[in-house]
């Protein structure tokens, strides 16, 4: 009996770690499966993400251009580049901005400023071929851009427009220091432009009627972007008001003081340096 327990014994280990090995080789197994689990789900996720997110699409400007004098011809590749560029920035903006702002934010903060930016590129373009050629027209219509993908569906719903403040005398001079949110100014802020009518030269009568109906465009962008503002009021982000107000603003400044320096240059030395004039601010 004192020789037959050792070998009870020994049976009983042999036992005890063949079931420790099968459990831990089945922990292992099952770790593995987990772990690849984990993985896969990562990479639908990543792959989810990447398929949320839209991206612009623009219509290509250089297959609509007519013959492009020698002369004109770095500027315009110079501008064709550009719009390129410009697409690049918002779409990298798109990914970097993804789950920011309201249902509209990339319609309202991206694909709107990209608009504006394309309009003065284009105009640029048609510029530099009209100063020895027939100037092309039309090509503003290629400035608008849609969006592929998620989001594509839900363009911003156009803002109401808003009644144009009477144009001072000597053109845009409301555009410095404007207050035209002052009955929200404690809880939207306001934003202010710099003058532009007061920084233009001698304006040709040739061009007179179409530089005051852009320095009249400049105010109603600036009443619009406030009116906007206090009607947005605690939506979006701490950048919301910059990315989706005071930005889409700026390009758009942009775009119509670019219409008045081309339209002075028309008959006259074209100014220069108006450009800094498109930023404004955003005070609280």
């Amino acid at each position: 009996m004192s020789r037959a327990l050792p070998k009870y014994n020994k049976r009983r280990v042999g036992f005890i770690g063949g079931a420790a090995a099968v459990a831990l080789s089945g922990a292992i197994v099952a770790g593995s499966a987990l772990a690849g689990e984990s993985s896969k789900n990562s990479t639908a996720t990543k792959a989810t993400t990447k398929a949320a997110t839209a991206t612009v699409n623009c219509p290509a400007v250089a297959n609509r251009l007519p013959a492009i004098p020698a002369s004109a011809k770095a500027e315009v590749d110079r501008n064709l580049a550009l719009l390129n560029t410009q697409i690049a920035e918002a779409n990298k903006r798109i990914v970097d901005t993804v789950g920011q702002g309201g249902p509209n934010f990339v319609q309202n903060a991206i694909v709107g400023p990209l608009k504006d930016k394309r309009v003065a590129t284009i105009n640029r373009i048609a510029t530099a071929i009209g100063r020895t050629a027939a100037k092309p027209v039309g090509l503003d219509a290629l400035a608008p851009c849609t969006l592929n993908g998620a989001g594509a569906a839900a363009p911003a719903a156009p803002a109401a427009p808003s009644a144009a403040p009477t144009q001072q005398a000597g053109g845009n001079t409301g555009n410095a220091g404007n207050t035209g949110n002052t009955g929200n100014a404690g809880a939207a802020g306001t934003i202010s432009c710099p003058d532009v009518a007061s920084k233009l030269p001698a304006i040709p009568a040739s061009a007179k009627a179409e530089v005051d109906r852009n320095l009249a465009l400049l105010n109603t962008q600036l009443a619009e972007s406030n009116t906007r503002l206090a009607n947005t009021v605690g939506q979006g982000g701490a950048n919301f008001v910059q990315n989706a107000i005071v930005g889409p603003l700026e390009g758009k400044r942009a775009s119509t003081i670019d219409r008045i320096v081309i339209s002075i240059g028309r008959t006259a030395a074209k100014p220069t340096g108006l450009e800094v004039l498109a930023d404004c601010t955003f005070t609280k």
